[in-house]
Parts: C-alpha cells; structure tokens; sequence
C-alpha cells in the first residue's frame, strides 16, 4: 500500500525546527522514533547528525554486508564516508555484486567466500547494490559525512550519542518519495527530549521472479 513521505519534527517547547536538549560537559544520548502518520514503525530508516557549522569528524568503521539465501543482509547498511565494506558470500552459489549509484561504481564479479579486498565507500550518497546473476537481490549503503548515526530497529527507534553543539538531524530510507528537509538539534547535556519524526514510505511491490 502507498504511502506518501512526509517528516515532522516533534518539539515540546520553542521556535519551530529548533530542538534544545539539556546536558552536560559529554554531551547526550538522543532517542529518535520514525513512524509513519498513522503510527507505524518504520524500520530500517538512517538516522544521522551534521554539525550545522563546519565538519563532522572523521572516524568510517569497518561494516559487513552478508549474502544470505540469495539476499543482501541487512538490508540497508549506513556508513561514514571513508569506510570499508566486506561482502561474504554465504551462499552455495557464486554470486556477481555491483552498483551504478553515482556515489559508489564498482563489482564485484562472480565470486564465492569473501572478496581478497573491501570495497571503500569514499563519497557521501545512497548506493543500490545489486546482483548480476539474481535480479531480485537489492539491497542499501548510505554514506554519511558524520560519526553519528543509527539505524532504526523494528520498533522505529534509533539512539545516537552526541557531544554538545548544534546539529542538522536528517533521516533517510531506501522507500522515501523525497528527501525531507533536516531539524535544527542543539545539545547542551546529559538529559534528551525524545525526538519523534514522521516519515511515510512506498514499500517496492513484492517481486515474483526469485529462483
């Protein structure tokens, strides 16, 4: 069923968009919720936090993408700009990884086991990974310019820990219609008013085709 993408930020006092947490010296652990209009937790949704002024550090862990009875698993992997991803093939046949996704070219052509050599994935943007031999393989990295980020569970929620400073919170998933516009965050201390944001999505139709 179609939903249309909208957020909002929900606030409990002050100007609109503006966010004020209080804390101390070490900062916060912000608790974000994605759901839909109508209530529903939406999973899988990358949450993440810019400086609203200059750069973020530079700290890209290592992730892994697994290849699972013919799946990417997870489905949706957020990164920082700069990391390495390794994708084991778990699988008892070859698979042929690759994405076009302007913020990641590359392949990885038929292989079994786990590639010699990670793939970097050195500039911010949504990549599609895709597999060459089962077209129904889909699967996400979304690349960040920033350290802090989570991806929401199952039950919509995300926790991030933030220093104190002021930030743009932005969200992201796979099945938005459009990117929505970011919420101002300022963080001053130990305690966080959670932070509720509306997102509706357009789950793809159900593919038909795996073999």
């Amino acid at each position: 069923m179609d939903r249309v993408v909208t957020i909002a930020a929900m606030r409990t006092a002050g100007a609109l968009g503006l966010l004020l947490i209080a804390t101390a010296a070490h900062g916060a652990t912000v608790s974000a919720t994605v759901a839909t209009p109508s209530g529903e937790a939406v999973t899988q949704a990358v949450v993440y936090a810019l400086p609203a002024t200059g750069k973020a550090p530079s700290a890209p862990r290592p992730s892994v993408i697994d290849q699972i009875d013919r799946e990417f698993v997870p489905l949706v992997v957020p990164v920082q700009a700069g990391a390495p991803v390794t994708f084991p093939n778990r699988d008892n046949i070859r698979h042929h990884v690759y994405s076009f996704s302007p913020a990641k070219v590359f392949e990885l052509k038929l292989y079994s086991g786990v590639p010699a050599k990670p793939v970097v994935f050195d500039k911010p943007g949504a990549v599609t990974l895709g597999c060459n031999i089962h077209d129904w393989m889909v699967g996400h990295v979304y690349v960040v310019d920033s350290p802090w980020f989570a991806k929401t569970g199952k039950d919509g929620r995300a926790t991030i820990d933030l220093p104190p400073g002021d930030y743009l919170i932005r969200v992201w998933h796979p099945w938005m219609k459009a990117e929505p516009a970011p919420s101002r965050l300022e963080v001053k201390g130990t305690t966080a008013q959670p932070l509720v944001l509306r997102l509706d999505i357009v789950p793809p139709p159900a593919r038909a085709d795996r073999r």
